[in-house]
């Protein structure tokens, strides 16, 4: 099983000169649930390289188990800090993908027309496709069939009270749920900051930091159901 994970390259915070990225957790916390199930992970971003860790992520009040044991795996940073570039990417290497949150991606890959293309591609392919908190939102210019992808599909991703709870509403170029409802998903969310995770068919969607794992898990399922339902097809070769 292979899975692709992309991370935001971006590190400015819009106009405020404050640096962001992406969420050490919502990375840290899916790359354990992968690797520990054996999954061949390919860490992708538009710049390929290093990625930038949004410094918030990693205050003492926000460290996790997942983020104390990426510290202490040598390993997963090397891997972290060789990022390939996104667009030496292609969808047939892979059973799905990931997107990992953080602010970052709403100015990297929101409207990236590589993220869009290569988002198409594995759906097109019968492959899910999964983001968490921010990252739902890499989904909303995707078209499938004509229409929007996230079209009458249950979805989530940050709510509009916790951006507004991190006092960014007016800082970030669309707020998630909005947008998501905009492009007519049926957004579904729990409480702010609680973990909540949803499954609509090949598309997984994680609402905040706190779901990343559960995310993961999800996507997992899926790709287990998948693979029981269709024994006959080998990792990464749907056309």
């Amino acid at each position: 099983m292979k899975i692709l994970m992309v991370l935001t390259s971006h590190d400015q915070l819009g106009n405020t000169g404050r640096k962001t990225g992406f969420w050490l957790e919502e990375f840290a916390a899916p790359y354990f649930v992968f690797r520990d199930a054996g999954v061949q992970l390919t860490l992708a971003s538009p710049k390929g390289g290093q990625p930038p860790i949004d410094p918030k992520s990693d205050l003492p009040e926000n460290q996790t188990d997942a983020m104390t044991r990426f510290k202490k795996d040598s390993a997963a940073q090397q891997a972290l800090s060789q990022t390939i570039k996104l667009a030496d990417v292609k969808s047939e290497d892979y059973d799905t993908i990931f997107y990992v949150g953080g602010h970052g991606p709403m100015w990297d890959l929101v409207d990236n027309p590589v993220s869009i293309a290569l988002i198409e591609s594995f759906y097109n392919s019968g492959k899910p496709v999964a983001a968490v908190c921010h990252s739902p939102a890499v989904f909303h210019k995707v078209i499938y069939k004509g229409e929007p992808l996230v079209k009458g599909k249950r979805v989530t991703g940050f709510t509009n009270g916790e951006e507004e709870a991190v006092q960014l509403t007016h800082v970030v170029p669309f707020l998630v749920e909005d947008e998501l409802k905009r492009r007519g998903a049926l957004y579904e969310k729990a409480a702010d900051w609680a973990p909540f995770s949803i499954i609509d068919g090949r598309i997984v969607t994680g609402q905040n930091p706190a779901s990343s794992t559960s995310a993961a898990r999800d996507l997992l399922s899926v790709l287990t159901a998948e693979r029981a339902a269709c024994p006959q097809r080998n990792s990464a070769d749907v056309t």
